[in-house]
């Protein structure tokens, strides 16, 4: 894939892989959105990272943030790339010094990392479906996992599990969207 001329977004991009990631899409010429929460230090980020770069301040796991991070990213070029990088991991045991684990806190962690990556994925693969084929393909989607999908431990249910998730829902939404020119 050509990535000179295209437009990227970046989850987490604000920090750690998503930055190097955003860092290195622009060496190689796009346009890069971060995305990532209005707390993270995405603006400061995009400064740094020069022209190319813009900061869309947004919570992956709410639709209409995320559309506007898209429309955002496409108004940019057109929009060939995603990296979701976005992922919390707060780590807790099941049963704790104060009793279970609160649910709450389970479901957070799948929310952001499994529900997010998933949000953030549908709405950008439909906008690339819309993008005329270079070279045979419209878009590119990499969702970042973890090691802890195949061995969690002690401490990170929720993490494992939304790892888990994400390595699980990448398959069959490759061979869905290869149909339609997007690799992932």
């Amino acid at each position: 894939m050509r990535i000179t001329g295209t437009a990227a977004i970046v989850t987490g991009g604000a920090s750690g892989l998503g930055l190097a990631t955003a860092e290195r899409l622009i060496e190689e010429g796009s346009a890069v959105t971060i995305v990532d929460l209005p707390s993270s230090d995405g603006a400061a980020a995009a400064e740094r990272l020069g022209p190319r770069a813009s900061f869309v301040p947004a919570d992956v796991t709410d639709p209409d943030e995320v559309a506007a991070a898209v429309a955002h990213a496409a108004s940019t070029g057109p929009l060939r790339i995603l990296v979701n990088c976005a992922g919390i991991g707060a780590p807790a045991k099941v049963i704790g010094r104060d009793g279970p684990l609160a649910l709450e806190a389970f479901e957070r962690i799948i929310r952001v990392n499994l529900v997010g990556t998933f949000n953030v994925l549908r709405l950008a693969a439909y906008e690339m479906t819309r993008n005329e084929p270079v070279d045979g393909e419209r878009g590119v989607i990499v969702n970042t996992a973890s090691v802890a999908a195949y061995e969690g431990q002690i401490g990170q249910p929720a993490y494992a599990a939304s790892k888990g998730g994400i390595v699980s829902m990448t398959l069959p939404i490759a061979r869905e969207l290869a149909d339609s020119c997007v690799r992932v």
